[in-house]
């Protein structure tokens, strides 16, 4: 017994055929428009400025070795971008000394950045008897001793790229912010209440991945 043909079925599975063909094609159009779009535009990293920090509190003990540090410090980050926004989510800010953490993580509030714009955050980073290894503790009350210690205060989160309605995949964003604080007259500082406020202005290193 043999099938019958049938040309209404046949045209149906052509038009499914089609169907696909067309989603598929219409699908990788626009992936080739969107990476023309990335290849054309090319996103600057943005750029991060350490404005001041003002140190509350930077007491070291040596039985146990234990350090207090509580600081403010002003961060501004500017888009160079003109076509592309930017999203920070999940931004951790701490200061560390010799890639120890000192301070507790502070979490940054989500920010999207327009075209060319610039946000300024001001968090308070906070560190009690926090333990530090003997040889820290050494070098750290050294570089006390001789009037300048270098902090590195650092950013770890994620951001995304926005073109029009079009946002990309999430990324990795590492901000380092060397912080030279003064315990003689180096770096001059300003009283600030009970703090001593000091004016550094450095560029930060921004590395952006996957």
């Amino acid at each position: 017994m043999t099938e019958e043909y049938c040309p209404h079925h046949q045209d149906r599975n052509q038009l499914v055929k089609r169907i696909a063909i067309a989603i598929v094609g219409l699908l990788i159009v626009c992936a080739i428009v969107v990476l023309l779009v990335w290849a054309i535009l090319h996103p600057s990293k943005p750029r991060f400025l350490l404005q001041d920090v003002t140190i509350y509190a930077f007491n070291l003990s040596t039985a146990p070795h234990l350090l207090t540090s509580n600081l403010q410090i002003t961060l501004a980050a500017r888009n160079p971008n003109s076509r592309i926004g930017i999203s920070y989510r999940k931004l951790d800010i701490f200061a560390s000394y010799r890639n120890q953490q000192i301070t507790l993580p502070t979490l940054l509030p989500t920010t999207y950045q327009g075209h060319r714009d610039f946000t300024i955050w001001s968090p308070f980073l906070y560190g009690n008897d926090v333990p530090v290894a003997p040889f820290l503790q050494a070098g750290l009350s050294a570089d006390m001793n001789g009037g300048l210690v270098m902090l590195d205060i650092k950013v770890f989160g994620h951001v995304k790229w926005k073109v029009g309605s079009w946002i990309s995949r999430r990324y990795q964003i590492n901000v380092h912010c060397p912080a030279y604080i003064s315990f003689s007259d180096r770096i001059k500082g300003f009283q600030v209440g009970s703090a001593m406020k000091y004016q550094l202005l450095q560029t930060c290193r921004v590395d952006i991945s996957l």
